[in-house]
């Protein structure tokens, strides 16, 4: 009997985690996604669920690893094979660096850098018996360049980028795509209407980043021939400059 392919998203949010789900789901995946609390999943359940999907909803704390170890078993041995992991955990603060706190700084790093390492080494331990799958890394313009005020999140999101690039060498003559995307630009969320409304102008534009259509780039990527794997990605709107 055949079992069901899943697709594991580690911080699905409220716009490009979720979307990401959902499209997974579209195409017949059983997406099992991740927040703090499963209770603030529960609408991308049930949206799922209209669309004609499968999901579960777990809660955990993706910085734990003995957390981390028993939500990728759980998923292998009671719901399917792992074929897709997306780790999408954000943790952008802004700090002047006099006033960004040792706390401040080691739990962005925890956030971004450690929960990404603990996410990327449970996915390659599920998918290496098999030699398939897929692990996405969602990166920012801070994995690239550091920027006034974000010395703590730039910091923990080039270590993110360095770990995909170590996994992508190991794990890619093994069968399994490892791939980096740098979001550079503004996404439609609440966040960014509610605290930025002239950014958020944009959208009539096309001047902001759909989640939507972010996650069609993830599903893109997930589906690449062997002989034609991009390994990093960078998604911004026509308008952005970089």
């Amino acid at each position: 009997m055949t079992r069901p392919r899943v697709a594991v998203v580690i911080g699905a949010g409220d716009a490009t985690g979720g979307a990401i789900a959902r499209r997974f789901a579209r195409e017949g995946y059983v997406a099992c996604v991740t927040r703090r609390s499963r209770e603030a999943l529960l609408p991308l359940l049930a949206q799922i669920e209209a669309e004609g999907g499968q999901a579960h909803a777990f809660g955990c704390d993706a910085r734990q690893e003995q957390a981390m170890q028993a939500l990728f078993e759980q998923i292998e041995a009671q719901i399917g094979d792992i074929e897709v992991v997306v780790f999408n955990i954000g943790a952008n603060v802004r700090f002047s660096i006099t006033d960004t706190t040792e706390r401040v700084y080691r739990k962005v790093w925890e956030m971004a850098a450690l929960a990404g390492f603990l996410t990327g080494r449970e996915a390659a331990k599920a998918m290496l018996p098999r030699a398939r799958g897929s692990i996405i890394f969602t990166g920012a313009t801070a994995s690239l360049r550091g920027a006034s005020g974000f010395a703590a999140f730039a910091s923990a999101k080039f270590a993110l980028r360095a770990l995909a690039q170590s996994m992508a060498r190991e794990l890619g003559p093994q069968g399994i795509h490892v791939a980096h995307t740098i979001i550079d630009g503004a996404i439609d969320t609440d966040f960014i209407r509610d605290n930025f409304p002239e950014r958020y102008a944009l959208k009539d534009r096309q001047g902001i980043l759909d989640p939507e259509h972010i996650a069609e780039q993830y599903w893109q990527l997930h589906c690449q021939p062997r002989d034609c794997w991009t390994h990093e990605l960078d998604l911004r709107p026509w308008l952005e400059t970089f």
